[in-house]
């Protein structure tokens, strides 16, 4: 989890300092390009972190962490020559490679094994222009589309990029029941199954929840270094599916994949190959969009496929709709498994990060950024727990810090919820389950009487 240092130093006063760390600059550092006339470096703490902030809605994206930002300022007068194809004409000349992302505000750079994310914003005031160095993507991006599959290759013809806009499509499951005669796992929780009343069943696995019902099989990956970074959908997909799918089976016919230009747009991937365990002809489907993670359907045949999921994922195109991705986007939430008393033991804790870019209404100049931070934390002791809220809110500059701590005793009232005996004013209960992550679990929270949104809050475990 992220320390939560950066709260801390928000609530200072930076007044003393902006002069003395907003300094002349002439070059990128990070990217090694010139810079027009009255450019400057913005080395301020605050203005760094919420840079970052900014910059880490795209690298997690691809599950990337970044490194402190460059953060440069380019005087407005230059913004009709030092537009965003002037700036990556520039970083062409000095050896990056570029890809777009969903949002034109954001690219990522290569160069000899070296991943960049920017980020270009204009404005009639002035240009702002972040660089960010990736730990992502080195040796993770494939030099050509070809496919293997236990020494089966396919190689598939280059795809378009497409760019993308889409609606959420998180749905939740409903009255699911346990397996109250599991024992409790190696890992130190009690349950890992779950039988949905739908008819599909969830088991905990090495590297992956497999989730079943008849004879069919969905794997719900968990993520995997080479399968998410910046590449059009082809080669993506392709790696993703070399990793996570061709080692268990063989015999790859007519594979393919396929993506819909949308917002979180859907990866496809498909074929029939050989289970390796079984020997047995499957027909395998590799699926993405958003924040689903890798999610992988193993059927008998296309028409188990088409039957369970209504698609026939061989048709689908750049301009299908996208709604028809819905039953495949739902099986995220079988990643879900009942808590019991004996779980709760240590630190758990979640961290959020919200900011919003604000503009006149009627002139279009930019107004300031509004920052939201926090740290949430329960720690957890025989049936006893402490609870602790550190906050940030405002405007970048001008921000409010709050804080808020409780104490006392929870409870297991069942399987699906948790109580405790006091946060804040009161008690309070929380509808409760764990999803699975390698090796670690992810206790998602939510207040019971007040779920507004239904999206819950996760936590994890704190070395």
């Amino acid at each position: 989890m992220k320390p939560i240092t950066f709260i801390l130093f928000l609530i200072l006063s930076i007044q003393t300092f902006a002069q003395k760390k907003l300094v002349p600059a002439t070059q990128s550092e990070v990217t090694g390009i010139s810079l027009p006339q009255g450019s400057q470096k913005d080395m301020r703490l605050i203005v760094v972190g919420a840079a970052k902030i900014i910059l880490e809605s795209e690298s997690k994206k691809n599950s990337s962490v970044i490194k402190s930002p460059e953060v440069i300022y380019i005087p407005a007068v230059n913004a009709t020559t030092f537009n965003k194809s002037f700036l990556e004409n520039e970083l062409k000349k000095q050896g990056w490679q570029l890809t777009n992302t969903d949002d034109e505000s954001y690219f990522w750079l290569e160069k000899n094994g070296k991943f960049v994310v920017a980020y270009f914003k204009a404005d009639k005031k002035q240009i702002d222009l972040y660089f960010s160095e990736s730990d992502k993507g080195k040796s993770s991006e494939p030099q050509n589309n070809t496919i293997n599959t236990n020494n089966t290759t396919y190689n598939e013809p280059q795809q378009t990029t497409i760019t993308n806009t889409n609606t959420n499509q998180q749905q939740e499951v409903n009255n699911n029941t346990i397996v109250p005669e599991q024992p409790v796992s190696t890992s130190g929780f009690q349950f890992s199954t779950t039988n949905f009343d739908d008819g599909w069943t969830s088991t905990v696995q090495e590297d992956w929840v497999e989730v079943t019902k008849g004879s069919i099989k969905v794997l719900l990956h968990f993520p995997k270094e080479g399968t998410v970074f910046p590449a059009d959908p082809a080669p993506l997909t392709n790696a993703a599916w070399n990793i996570l799918v061709a080692p268990r089976y063989s015999n790859l016919t007519n594979y393919k994949t396929a993506y819909i230009s949308t917002y979180n747009r859907p990866y496809l991937g498909m074929g029939y190959a050989k289970e390796n365990s079984t020997g047995a002809q499957k027909f395998v489907v590799l699926f993405r969009q958003g924040e689903s993670g890798w999610i992988e359907f193993v059927c008998p045949d296309k028409n188990s496929f088409i039957q369970e999921f209504k698609l026939d994922p061989e048709t689908v195109q750049w301009d299908t709709d996208s709604d028809l991705m819905n039953p495949l986007f739902k099986m995220k939430v079988y990643n879900k498994f009942a808590i019991a008393a004996s779980d709760f033991k240590g630190k758990w804790t979640s961290d959020f990060t919200g900011i919003q870019q604000l503009y006149y209404v009627y002139t279009g100049n930019y107004a300031g950024m509004n920052i939201h931070q926090s740290n949430e934390e329960f720690v957890f002791s025989g049936n006893t727990y402490k609870w602790k809220l550190l906050a940030i809110n405002g405007m970048v500059g001008n921000t409010r810090y709050d804080h808020a701590e409780s104490s006392g005793t929870f409870t297991v009232p069942n399987n699906w919820q948790l109580q405790c005996s006091k946060i804040e004013k009161g008690p309070k209960t929380y509808n409760a389950f764990w999803s699975c992550i390698k090796g670690a679990r992810v206790l998602n929270l939510i207040d019971a009487q007040y779920p507004g949104s239904g999206i819950y809050t996760q936590y994890g475990l704190a070395k």
